[in-house]
């Protein structure tokens, strides 16, 4: 079941970092924010963000294993695909480490980690649906934290969150050798 959930890495440890060293910074008691994150795979992130900064963090994932996964690890999991079952103005903040290698569709494998990893040609394809659908989601002083990487383009996404509502401020960055990758935190 391993090989099927995308498992913690840099981008994770990341994410998860920036996320917790935010929350701490706006905020002594975050015990009555409901976070989420989009895309849990094995609930690594939401798991550190809740017993670091005192929240609630939801988890939800398209894989069916990784959503196993992620309750195991003790994070309330619901299947789903990216925000859809969600109501209006319910999260404080969402969370999204998303798929983003840019893959040729000749090189696609219709798998689960493939799913978990390809941004489709640009690295975009799922970054800018989620952009699109959550401000519905999102609380009217909520936030969304945003893992970016250079190879699909942190400008492009930028620009992207702005047609969608949002001003972008990169809370970190970290060079790998054959990218960087940077959190965006979005707000409206």
């Amino acid at each position: 079941m391993e090989t099927e959930v995308y498992q913690p890495a840099e981008d994770s440890r990341l994410l998860a970092d920036a996320v917790v060293a935010d929350y701490k910074e706006r905020s002594e008691d975050a015990s009555d924010d409901l976070l989420l994150e989009v895309g849990t795979g094995s609930g690594y992130v939401a798991e550190q963000v809740a017993a670091q900064t005192g929240a609630r963090v939801l988890g939800s994932d398209l894989n069916p294993h990784a959503s196993r996964q992620a309750r195991e690890r003790g994070v309330e999991t619901l299947r789903a695909d990216l925000l859809t079952p969600f109501r209006d103005n319910t999260f404080d903040a969402v969370l999204f480490n998303p798929p983003y290698l840019p893959t040729d569709p000749d090189d696609e494998q219709d798998d689960w980690m493939e799913v978990a990893l390809s941004g489709g040609e640009d690295g975009l394809q799922v970054v800018e649906p989620f952009l699109a659908a959550v401000g519905r989601v999102l609380a009217p002083d909520g936030a969304v934290y945003l893992l970016v990487s250079s190879l699909a383009g942190v400008e492009e996404v930028v620009e992207i969150a702005e047609k969608a509502g949002f001003s972008a401020v990169a809370l970190r960055d970290e060079s790998f050798p054959f990218e960087t990758l940077t959190i965006l935190k979005l707000v409206r």
